[in-house]
């Protein structure tokens, strides 16, 4: 059986204050088991894994990335610029996202994106500027700073998958829209991603779904 890969210390030591701060948050982990710490690659790769997911369903989602990642040099800016984009579109991308994905390529060849900057940025600031670049909104900002540079207080409120297990956990009478749900994130704080990560968990367990995969939710 392969290992569950677990929360590093500090998520550790925020998860534990987070199930205190929200006894529903506790319930989740009873209900589901462990929650898998899941992760992506920094840089270029995990803002591209972001927009291969954009709008479309997990499945889809890991089957296109899978084969994405098999082109060889695509998950390096100044190579994938030079691929033709029938080669992106034979592996499952989208005429947009095929733009969206130079364009990300060429946001890092040209310095407006650079991963140790990223990195150094507070999250407001480093959603900032991945929004910056077309194709990029925030959704896939903040799903790269939560997996890619785990940060712990990063929510992705346009996530379906998100506002359909806080619905059913918190027993609301519809799913949140982003607005309602961003706000309803709220007593999360400062554990928002420890929060999100227990809401897809929670979401895996209801629809039955494999505990580990490539991809968090549903954009909406």
């Amino acid at each position: 059986m392969q290992d569950i890969p677990s929360p590093p210390p500090d998520a550790q030591a925020a998860l534990d204050r987070l199930v205190v701060l929200d006894p529903d948050m506790a319930r989740v982990l009873e209900r589901a088991g462990p929650l898998p710490w899941r992760t992506r690659t920094p840089g270029f790769p995990g803002l591209l894994q972001a927009i291969v997911a954009q709008l479309i369903s997990n499945q889809a989602a890991a089957a296109i990335w899978g084969r994405v990642r098999a082109i060889p040099g695509a998950l390096e800016p100044e190579t994938l610029l030079s691929l033709p984009e029938d080669t992106l579109r034979a592996a499952g991308l989208s005429r947009p996202k095929v733009g969206h994905a130079r364009s990300l390529a060429t946001a890092f060849m040209d310095g407006t994106l650079n991963t140790a900057a990223l990195a150094a940025l507070d999250d407001a600031t480093a959603i900032k500027t991945i929004v910056s670049v077309k194709g990029l909104g925030p959704w896939t900002a903040e799903i790269y700073l939560l997996f890619a540079l785990g940060r712990l207080d990063v929510f992705p409120a346009g996530d379906v998958a998100l506002a359909a297990a806080a619905a059913e956990l918190k027993a609301l009478p519809a799913r949140p829209a982003p607005v309602a749900l961003r706000a309803l994130a709220g007593m999360w704080a400062p554990y928002r991603s420890l929060a999100a990560r227990l809401l897809w968990h929670h979401w895996r367990y209801l629809t039955g779904r494999p505990a580990m995969d490539d991809f968090p939710g549903i954009q909406g």
